[in-house]
């Protein structure tokens, strides 16, 4: 490892001026203020502008309704689907979009021409795209969806930012670049370094500044160029800047610019054409995303954006000998959970099961198929171990890793964990998941369980009773990720498993989640809003009061009596109270005592809730605000971004302000938002509010939202984890990805924002990659920095598509200090099969006549795999007609069905598929495809998916349009559109990426109803 110091540069006053001019505009805005590019806005003055975080939300948002819309299960109109989308769905476009955004913030990216279509690096920047795409599909075919969330951001970016970096609007183009994912279609040429491309413009806003060659909508003669940017790489005289105030390559000859990134002339030279660069913009990310959908498959496609996704089932489980009720709790948990979902609409749950106990942990048992996680529940078995302690931790650790984010992770468990050195990197992996930890002990610390004969004996302990305080460490993980640390007995398991059921629902939200210290009476307030069904207080601990008051001040005591209010039960360390229907809306109150420590957990079912991050702003090559990654610091100002999901269409909501509360719910800072008022049935993905905290609390804090309902009744919600402001960052410089065979290093830096003190660095990966594992000690300067590298070997076995994750965590050595980063990793080959199937023309029949009815037409194509991998399926995606399929051609068009039989061994491979909706007549040696049926698989059809295949279409003339899909086994996709009379190669719209075609009406009316945006960087 390499090691070096250094200072970080301290904000100067003329910063802190923008910010408070930045919040003062912010305040006045009245629901402008839509972030992360807010800060864009406000400096580049252009209120009117696309941003690429706009673009990105509302092309995704778009494909998925649409998909759901193409699905038989959900046939709700778009604002009822927009609604139910779920939580989760926002959360992972979240993840795209900070991905794209990230690109200009990041050291590793925000200068580098290539990720921007900057400086004439065309070629390069087309390499990189077309590996963004690779990335994405083999994430997500391994079903590594964070990984492809993250590569199809950056696509996304570098793909938006060619239509405003280069001059193809200026060349008259009114359709998308097909080239740019599909090197088989026509390139334009590049102009060459010695090849002048621009004229001196000396004002702000530079029209015609292109020379009249690269002006040219005459594709025989057409030039491409992108404006230079900056000094890096120096700008050859005579060509075209990027241009704008931050640009200082601007003075260089040509003086001027060429971008379309926003409306404003102080820093877009060309922003008179933003809005068609943002039009041609947002139909590209359309395509991919369209063509990745048709490529995965429209369930994949779904899982990929968490939609209607409710929280996963993740089970960790002791097997040691004494363990039998707490697996039989779990096992006829899951059967409930499982037959209460049958016949749920939501998107298939997610299982994950973990086993452990010392030293073995695992394997993991993962799927989305009930039948099956009953089967892996029903095998296990409560062997061996009745020692202290096991190997917990490792086994979170690998259900945080295999579970989608926004988990609910339970622990069933009766020994203190041996991994105790895990804790800070199982705490990053839940926080940056924002995934609940749950633990149900079942253990008292005076008794030990003996198992004689068959039968579990119970007795006092002979020796001094382990430390009390040996579970501290599951009470700091459920405490930090907002989960519960239940004490319970092998004769209550049953009935405390309840709240695997009562959290993993849909739709639930958190209405309160605090924690009591004192040993005295304590009282809690929650409100329930019109939106609100069935909720749920869980109490853990000993009460020995508990009086619920409703807000006609109307109370009940819990504990002594049955009342209108609520019922509780009663198991040994856990207290369920459910609300009687109706429930008032309005504020309730709980008053409690008891003696020792008491949590309060109060749930219930909405689909209204919300998402937040801290930001804070960049202003280097593109100003804008970026997400905080890890922890926030401590006493330093940033901004609170929040995200309102799940408010029906035709609901109005006012929403206030934010309450930043201690572990104990006491009011640490109020946030005031920017907006007044919000609605859903704006043009808006989603409602997104900001607020400016002038200094970041020093100790935990989660955050409670406030507004008021359609009705007046005040909102509130609570985000359970404890944000842990804290005086340290990691700073990831790159992630690079893994190549099998080769070692790739991953750079980062720590900021030290305290005073000069040594610091604990501790890096993992859950693949065991790192070539130097184990804590490293250094010190640094106060307000210094530390930079070092971390060096990763992927074997030459590595599955392509496979995800690593690497978790850094940083520990001060004299305070409370730390902060973590988690970077995903993918494993991508060295030399990708990146060349589409072809759909070459061999004949067809005569256009159609005026009176469709009567009359058919047909089209036959030679369909094979250019590259190296080999046909894999072919799926007829609109058409009502028929496709045949043959092995060799036919003698005469006419003759349809006459071909030679093949061999034996063939025809036993043809007949493997007289199931699964195929259409065979084996007699013909052929197999016939309709709209609807799903891919054919060439590997069960033929021997050979090298050689081509010759298919024939054939349709009534009154549906003249179809398409085909053909894959290969690397996963390029061909877009065929059939057409009567065609006789040249089929209009391929979209191959192994995304495709073309014009602007429809319906992006077009979305991007002019779009709300204030800021640039689109």
């Amino acid at each position: 490892m390499s090691k070096s110091g250094g200072r970080i540069r301290e904000g100067s006053r003329k910063q802190m001026h923008w910010l408070i001019f930045t919040y003062l505009l912010l305040l006045a805005s009245p629901c402008m203020g839509f972030l992360p590019n807010f800060w864009s806005q406000v400096l580049t003055l252009s209120w009117g502008s696309h941003t690429h975080q706009y673009i990105t939300e509302q092309a995704i948002l778009n494909v998925t309704l649409d998909t759901l819309k193409g699905t038989k299960k959900h046939q709700g109109n778009h604002a009822e689907e927009r609604t139910r989308l779920g939580r989760g769905f926002w959360r992972a476009v979240g993840e795209v979009v900070k991905s794209n955004a990230a690109m200009d913030f990041l050291i590793s990216t925000r200068s580098d021409p290539v990720y921007h279509f900057d400086s004439e690096r065309v070629d390069n920047a087309l390499a990189m795209l077309r590996q963004f795409w690779t990335q994405t599909l083999l994430s997500v075919r391994a079903k590594e969806y964070q990984s492809a969330r993250h590569s199809l951001g950056q696509l996304f970016h570098s793909l938006q930012d060619f239509y405003s970096h280069s001059n193809w609007v200026e060349m008259g183009q009114h359709s998308i670049y097909l080239h740019l994912l599909q090197p088989e279609e026509p390139a334009i040429p590049v102009a060459k370094e010695d090849t002048p491309t621009c004229m001196e413009c000396f004002s702000a806003t530079c029209r015609n500044n292109l020379l009249p060659s690269l002006r040219n909508a005459q594709q025989d003669s057409q030039l491409l160029t992108t404006g230079y940017f900056s000094t890096s790489p120096p700008k050859p005289q005579g060509k075209c800047s990027h241009g704008g105030i931050l640009d200082s390559s601007r003075y260089m000859g040509a003086k001027g610019g060429i971008n379309k990134d926003s409306t404003s002339p102080l820093f877009s030279p060309h922003h008179y054409l933003h809005a068609e660069a943002a039009t041609l913009a947002t139909e590209a990310t359309l395509t991919v995303l369209r063509d990745l959908r048709d490529n995965v498959g429209y369930k994949a496609f779904l899982r990929l954006f968490s939609v209607k996704q409710v929280p996963a089932l993740v089970f960790v489980m002791d097997t040691t000998g004494s363990m039998f009720e707490e697996i039989t709790a779990a096992r006829l948990r899951a059967h409930s959970m499982i037959q209460s979902r049958a016949n749920s609409p939501e998107q298939p749950v997610t299982f994950v099961l973990v086993p452990f106990h010392d030293p073995a942990v695992g394997p993991v048992y993962e799927t989305d198929d009930p039948s099956q996680f009953m089967q892996y529940m029903e095998n296990l078995m409560a062997l061996g171990g009745g020692d202290e302690p096991e190997m917990c931790l490792s086994a979170i650790q690998l259900a945080l890793t295999h579970s989608p984010p926004m988990s609910e992770i339970f622990v069933f468990t009766d020994a203190s964990p041996k991994d105790a050195h895990l804790f800070d990197e199982v705490k990053a992996l839940a926080l940056e998941k924002q995934s609940k930890v749950t633990f149900l002990l079942t253990d008292d610390p005076q008794y030990t369980t003996e198992i004689r004969r068959g039968r579990r004996i119970r007795k006092r302990r002979s020796r001094e009773p382990l430390p009390s305080d040996r579970f501290s460490l599951y009470s700091s993980l459920s405490s930090l990720s907002g989960g519960l640390t239940i004490f319970t007995t092998n004769s209550d398991i049953h009935k405390v498993s309840t709240i695997v059921e009562d959290n993993t629902a849909a739709d639930k939200v958190t209405l309160l989640h605090v924690e009591s210290a004192q040993e005295s009476k304590s009282s809690y307030s929650f409100r329930v809003d019109s939106s609100v069904k069935n909720v749920t207080l869980h109490v853990t601990g000993i009460l020995k009061e508990c009086i619920l008051t409703n807000p006609s001040d109307q109370s009940q005591s819990l504990l002594s009596e049955q009342g209108p209010l609520a019922k509780l039960e009663h198991f040994e360390g856990l207290y369920r109270i459910s609300l009687f229907p109706p429930i008032q809306p309005g504020q309730w109150k709980v008053q409690a005592t008891s003696d020792r420590n008491i949590i309060f957990n109060v749930i219930g079912d909405s689909s209204v809730d919300f998402l937040y991050y801290f930001a804070t702003v960049t202003n280097e090559t593109h100003p804008g605000l970026a997400r905080v990654e890890g922890s926030p610091i401590a006493g330093a100002p940033a901004f609170l971004v929040l995200a309102v999901t799940g408010l029906a269409p035709d609901e109005e909501a006012s929403f206030s302000h934010v309450t930043l509360l201690g572990a104990q719910g006491e009011t640490l800072q109020q946030v005031k938002l920017n907006s007044s008022s919000s609605s859903l049935s704006s043009s808006h993905s989603v409602d997104e509010l900001v607020g400016w905290v002038d200094s970041v609390p020093r100790v935990p804090f989660c955050v409670q939202f406030t507004g008021r309902d359609s009705r007046g009744n005040k909102l509130e919600r609570v985000s359970t984890e404890m944000v842990q402001p804290t005086h340290v960052q990691i700073q990831v410089l790159s992630v690079p990805r893994l190549v099998p065979g080769h070692s790739t290093m991953v750079e980062f830096n720590i900021l030290n924002h305290g005073p000069a003190r040594h610091f604990s660095l501790s890096i993992n990966d859950n693949c065991g990659y790192l070539q130097k594992i184990g804590p490293l000690r250094f010190h640094v300067a106060g307000n210094g920095s530390f930079h070092d590298q971390v060096n990763l070997h992927t074997p030459a076995t590595a599955q392509a598509g496979a995800t690593v994750t690497l978790t850094l965590t940083v520990r001060a050595l004299d305070s409370t200090d730390s902060n973590y980063q988690v970077v995903y990793l993918t494993v991508v080959p060295p030399d990708p099969d990146t060349s589409p199937p072809s759909c070459t023309p061999a004949g067809g029949q005569s256009t159609c006549p005026s009176i469709c009815n009567e009359s058919s037409w047909s089209v036959s194509l030679v369909v094979s795999d250019r590259g190296r991998s080999g046909l894999a399926a072919l799926q007829l995606q609109k058409g009502d007609g028929i496709l045949s399929l043959f092995l060799s051609p036919p003698p005469t068009e006419d003759s349809v069905g006459d071909t030679q039989p093949g061999s034996d061994q063939q025809q036993a491979h043809r007949e493997k598929t007289t199931s699964g909706g195929y259409h065979h007549h084996h007699d013909d040696y052929m197999a016939r495809l309709e709209k609807g049926d799903t891919p054919l698989n060439m590997s069960e059809w033929v021997l050979d998916s090298s050689q081509p295949l010759w298919v024939k279409y054939t349709s009534s003339c009154c549906s003249a349009q179809a398409e085909l899909l053909v894959w290969d086994t690397a996963g390029n996709m061909k877009r065929c559109h059939l057409a009567p009379g065609q006789q040249r190669q089929p209009r391929d719209r979209s191959t192994e990426t995304n495709g073309t075609g014009r602007m429809t009406l319906t992006s077009l009316f979305f991007l002019l109803l779009s709300l204030v945006w800021s640039p689109l960087l």
